[in-house]
């Protein structure tokens, strides 16, 4: 199998930086250019970025030349882009490089709740790929634009998808404790959240809310219909470096037992373990039975950063109706960079024919 030629945009930000550790070793992809401000562009991507994976910089990665981000205009030997730029910015270089024919998957907010964009979890609506049709016939583009969700969506939405196989939902409760790395390098300053918990996160309440209900959604004549049930979220922003966290509190419309829950969730699989994708896990919702995890520090890395983890899975004692449970997430692999790279893999599986979706 030949390697699609990759580039990433915004390569020297956290988000970006997990996206070469996660492609500079692929099986599919290769990276062939780099993007970013103009303070880095022309510089090797050694010399430009401040390096904070636990592993060392490829040599071959390291000595690409950084590429300005604001300069799109040109034709670049490259088949797909991953975009991790703030939306004031992918705003212009988004569409510009799908209206030249280009496949963007990105982790940028704009345009996730535009009808014609698909924001994908693979193992949870690979159907809303199909929205690409739409979308290259709405906007006129040869290319296309795929988003990434926003990343505590992304956690809770995989986390509901085996509870949704199982019943229907009605509403949904959550409270969020999310790592600092979620604010990118300059989010927080040290002093305003060491030993301190901030319970606001702007716009992060409304993200979660709109976007799970896009991603749970059924695909119908061309659109999205957004899921039915009703969801509540309160966000906090916590001194841990990585790994968001949720309390997750449902009520059902019927009574439904734990133990078929969690029965549920150990055995749940999506598409991209039945095509044994490479960034795929084994198993993408691992339940813990301890009563005190899952944990930041211990369970971010499962599966690399792929699973989500999930524990403390019981009935309220107000009924059989309720449940509740807490999932872990690892916001930079599963709530951004390693989803763009499960849904490029997804898309190459099928070659990029849409229909098959």
């Amino acid at each position: 199998m030949s390697k699609l030629k990759a580039a990433v945009i915004g390569a020297t930000g956290l988000v970006g930086q997990n996206l070469v550790k996660i492609l500079s070793k692929h099986p599919w992809f290769n990276i062939v250019s780099l993007f970013a401000s103009k303070k880095s562009a022309g510089r090797r991507y050694c010399e430009a970025v401040k390096w904070y994976m636990d592993h060392s910089l490829p040599d071959d990665i390291g000595e690409i030349k950084v590429e300005y981000i604001g300069n799109v205009e040109g034709s670049y030997d490259v088949d797909i882009f991953f975009s991790a730029v703030p939306s004031d910015i992918a705003a212009h270089i988004e569409p510009e490089l799908a209206r030249r024919g280009y496949a963007i998957i990105s982790d940028s907010s704009i345009y996730r709740m535009d009808n014609d964009v698909p924001m994908i979890i693979p193992e949870v609506n690979p159907d809303h790929l199909r929205l690409i049709n739409e979308q290259r016939k709405s906007r006129n583009w040869s290319g296309f634009i795929v988003k990434t969700s926003n990343c505590t969506a992304a956690i809770l939405s995989l986390s509901l998808k085996p509870i949704l196989n199982l019943t229907k939902i009605e509403r949904i409760i959550i409270s969020t404790m999310q790592s600092i790395s979620g604010a990118g390098y300059l989010g927080l300053p040290s002093m305003a959240i060491l030993g301190n918990i901030i319970p606001y996160i702007e716009n992060e309440e409304e993200k979660i809310e709109c976007e799970s209900l896009k991603i749970l959604g059924s695909f119908y004549n061309g659109r999205i219909l957004p899921a039915q049930f009703k969801i509540s979220a309160s966000c906090n922003r916590v001194p841990v470096y990585e790994g968001h966290m949720i309390n997750v509190f449902l009520e059902m419309n019927n009574e439904i037992d734990a133990i078929d829950v969690i029965k549920a969730m150990e055995t749940f699989i999506g598409l991209p373990q039945k095509l044994n994708l490479p960034t795929a896990p084994q198993r993408p919702i691992i339940v813990r039975k301890e009563p005190d995890r899952p944990q930041p520090i211990l369970d971010k890395e499962a599966s690399n950063g792929m699973a989500i983890v999930v524990g403390r899975i019981r009935n309220d004692n107000i009924g059989k109706q309720y449940l509740k449970y807490v999932v872990l997430g690892n916001n930079m692999i599963r709530g951004a960079a390693g989803t763009a790279v499960l849904i490029a893999e997804t898309l190459k599986a099928y070659n990029f024919s849409i229909e098959y979706f």
